[in-house]
């Protein structure tokens, strides 16, 4: 029973990375605030918890209720919509005045005013996308559904490994490209990215309830 056990695990670790390492609106997030140092261990707290009770959720058959109301879908993803187009926004704002690590807090990108703001943003970046209810509840709770009994668990437990290793090596392995940020132009093509990656993402959304 432990080999079984065992390969729960591994499964629930391969899947979970392979939905959690994507170039999405959360990853972006979390490496721009983990560059600038910016309250890193409340955003990557927060994503952990927030992948973890969803992950649970899955795990637990929460998918088919999801599924049975698409209205949760269509409010999630307008919502989400319009809260990365903002943030993309933001982003090439930030973009037109670059900062740097340099100088210690003279010229740094922006930072949160407080907790509270960090964990407001995480908190919007992390579940107004209904990609991550997809992908977490839907996606994998069905997979964990075919692992039996406590293996199932076990699958679960994988899979929020996977989510914990992948976004503490995001948010706190972020401070090692610290050097390449002291100039305002690599600043400047980040926020290009991230911005370019938040409408890319936010535009999916708005056609996927329009079509």
């Amino acid at each position: 029973m432990t080999g079984i056990y065992i390969s729960s695990l591994i499964s629930g670790a391969a899947l979970g990375a392979t939905l959690i390492i994507a170039i999405g609106a959360q990853n972006a997030f979390v490496l721009r605030n983990g560059i600038a140092r910016n309250q890193v261990a409340v955003v990557v707290a927060i994503c952990v918890l927030v992948d973890w009770v969803l992950i649970v959720a899955g795990g637990a058959g929460f998918g088919s209720l999801v599924a049975a109301f698409p209205a949760v879908t269509a409010i999630a993803a307008w919502g989400g919509a319009a809260f990365l187009a903002f943030y993309g926004a933001s982003a090439f704002r930030t973009a037109l005045h670059p900062g740097s690590l340099s100088e210690k807090t003279a010229g740094a990108p922006a930072r949160f005013s407080g907790m509270s703001a960090a964990i407001s943003a995480t908190l919007a970046v992390s579940l107004l996308n209904p990609h991550v209810y997809l992908d977490t509840v839907v996606l994998l709770g069905s997979i964990a559904a075919q692992h039996v009994g406590v293996a199932r668990w076990w699958f679960v437990a994988g899979a929020c490994i996977a989510s914990l290793a992948w976004f503490s090596a995001l948010g706190f392995g972020a401070r090692l490209l610290a050097p390449f940020f002291e100039r305002p132009g690599t600043w400047r093509a980040l926020d290009v990215v991230i911005g370019i990656i938040m409408w890319w993402i936010a535009a999916g959304l708005a056609w996927g309830q329009l079509s």
